[in-house]
């Protein structure tokens, strides 16, 4: 039985960018940043004690690879308590932010990273 989601894969061309983006703009931690026979992961989080990360994967590589994954990004839908605040900061750090939308489950918005992948926020207690 599935207990947990432990990790989401986003399959990016440039790992470094990719990593700034997270950890620069979205204030997210690093948890590791390895390479092993020419593949390398960069794992981070938004917190040292999170329980799920998102590992950063080289796209380039595993198209040449032909693994059969499907190298698309996954939705994210992060949930944030300091939810206009946090929109606010990612506006002022030059991240491109949708508006604040009223969804029949709560209030979201969008944002983007440096590759135009989108990933939403919706607004928790």
């Amino acid at each position: 039985m599935i207990a947990k989601i432990g990790q989401v894969m986003v399959y990016v061309r440039d790992q470094d960018a990719a990593a700034r983006f997270w950890t620069e703009q979205m204030g997210f931690t690093v948890m590791h940043d390895e390479e092993n026979d020419g593949m390398r992961w960069i794992e981070i989080a938004p917190r040292k004690n999170a329980e799920t990360s998102i590992v950063l994967h080289d796209k380039n590589l595993l198209e040449q690879m032909d693994t059969g994954l499907s190298l698309e990004t996954p939705s994210l839908l992060f949930y944030a308590t300091d939810f206009e605040q946090l929109r606010n900061r990612l506006a002022e750090k030059g991240v491109t932010v949708g508006d604040i939308v009223e969804m029949p489950t709560g209030r979201t918005f969008n944002f983007a990273d440096p590759e135009d992948n989108y990933f939403a926020v919706r607004e928790t207690d």
